[in-house]
Formats: C-alpha cells, structure tokens, sequence
C-alpha cells in the first residue's frame, strides 16, 4: 500500500486554500483616492497579522487526533491486505513447488488450481486499490474539516481584533514577530476544540 503522510498533506492543503481563502476575503482598506491626509489615515488602519500554519497544525488537538484516527485506519488497511497478500504469496509457492514435483492428478486439475490463485491474485489488487481510495477519501475529508475547524475559528477571532489580513507565515520572507498571532490561536482553537469535546 502507499504510505501518505496525512500531517504533510494537511500543511499543504491548508497553506495553500488558507492563503487563497484569508486574500481574497479580507477587508479592504479605506481609500478615497482624493487627498494623501486620507489615504496616510486610511493606511495607519491597516492592520496585518499572520499565523504559522505548519506549527498551528502540528499543534492543534483536533489535527492531531484526526492523525491518529488516520494512522490507525492505515495501518489497519495495512495488516489486512499484507495478511491477504502473504496468504496469497504462500499459496503460489505451494502451487508453484506442486507443479514442479507433478503433485496434480490431471492437467486440469492444475489449470483449475492456478485459475484460482490469478483470480485471488485480482482480488487482492482491487482491494489494495480500494483501501487507498478509502485512505484518499479519508484524508480529503479530514484536510477539509480541518480548514473548516480553522477558518472558523480565525472569522470569529477576527471579529473582536479587525485584521485587515490574516497571512499564512510560510509566504511571508520577513516579519515582525509581533505580528506573529500562531500561539493565541492555537491557544484559541486548543480551547474551543476541548470544550466541543465535553458537550
């Protein structure tokens, strides 16, 4: 089976939709185009912030338990087709070594054995494709609440704190560390997350 790592793919998925999401629907800043008075008190309002999506992932409870959901559901895929797979490798040596000696009674007999084994054979590769169509579809489900989990928490944080731009740290090459708003959210999201978990 291929090996995904849910944790890469989330940073990824995330900093991308993230930073397509937080650009185009922040607020613009006033502008009257007119004077330079209104545009400096316009531009004073401006007011950016940005998060470090990567450590807000690997830090975030509600990531971190969809991770392990993942892992486990992997690894489970993983021990039952490497069962079905060792069982059907066995089997083929038998085959294979049965041949060899003339352990068939009739020709056959022979042909209907290794009918068999190729129609296992196809079985177990469709159930390889379909556990990794389930791992794929898991982890597009969970990158998705994920986004969710985290654009809603940042709409309503931004209520009270009026960013015009809330930025995906790994697009920003420097940056005023006071600007850095990753630990009060994952703070934010830590908290919200184990009081849903209590209702």
């Amino acid at each position: 089976m291929k090996n995904t790592s849910l944790v890469l793919n989330i940073v990824l998925f995330v900093a991308v939709a993230g930073l397509y999401i937080l650009h185009f629907s922040g607020n613009k800043p006033k502008s009257s185009g007119a004077n330079s008075a209104n545009e400096d008190a316009s531009s004073s309002d401006f007011t950016i912030a940005y998060i470090k999506v990567d450590s807000l992932v690997m830090n975030y409870d509600f990531a971190l338990e969809m991770h392990d959901g993942f892992t486990r559901q992997q690894e489970a895929f993983t021990k039952e087709y490497t069962e079905k797979r060792s069982r059907f490798e066995s089997q083929a040596a038998s085959f294979q070594e049965k041949v060899q000696r003339g352990g068939f009674l009739t020709q056959e007999r022979a042909m209907q054995e290794r009918d068999r084994l190729m129609g296992e054979e196809q079985q177990i590769s469709k159930l390889d494709q379909e556990l990794s169509a389930k791992l794929a579809q898991m982890q597009a489900d969970n990158n998705k609440q994920l986004l969710d989990s985290i654009m809603n928490y940042l709409k309503n944080y931004n209520k009270d704190k009026k960013y015009n731009y809330i930025f995906n740290a790994a697009e920003v090459l420097v940056g005023d560390e006071s600007h850095n708003i990753t630990k009060e959210a994952l703070v934010g999201l830590n908290a919200r997350y184990s009081k849903a978990k209590l209702k």
